[in-house]
């Protein structure tokens, strides 16, 4: 006896379905990635903290906590843009993101400029 199998809107697009998948979990490593180093960026400072000032102390502080809201966002960023993606590649009418791309960029460069900063001037 055979069993019929009923195809669905997505089976038609299984490709760009498991691609948008890779495509999501890359915006989770990034996040972890960020969020990782924000741990890293504070931990460190707090072990050689013996001679910093308050100031200095809440600028590390921020940093890490920036870095730490930055990955959520991107966490939250990449799931919007993976359910996005699903709807349109079903109705095939996919337009790339370029504007959450352009945030990550920003939002990067921005923290990994405070960082430079801090442990150049600062350490």
């Amino acid at each position: 006896m055979k069993v019929e199998v009923e195809k669905t809107i997505d089976s038609q697009y299984i490709q760009q379905h498991l691609a948008n998948e890779r495509t999501f979990l890359a915006w989770i490593r990034t996040a972890i990635t960020v969020i990782g180093i924000g741990f890293l960026v504070t931990n460190f400072h707090y072990y050689r903290s013996e001679n910093v000032s308050g100031a200095e102390h809440q600028l590390i502080s921020a940093i890490g906590m920036l870095s730490i809201l930055f990955g959520i966002s991107t966490i939250l960023v990449g799931t919007r843009s993976y359910l996005k993606k699903v709807h349109t590649i079903n109705t095939q009418q996919f337009k790339s993101a370029k504007m959450s791309l352009i945030a990550l960029a920003i939002g990067m460069v921005f923290i990994f400029s405070l960082i430079l900063f801090v442990s150049y001037f600062l350490l």
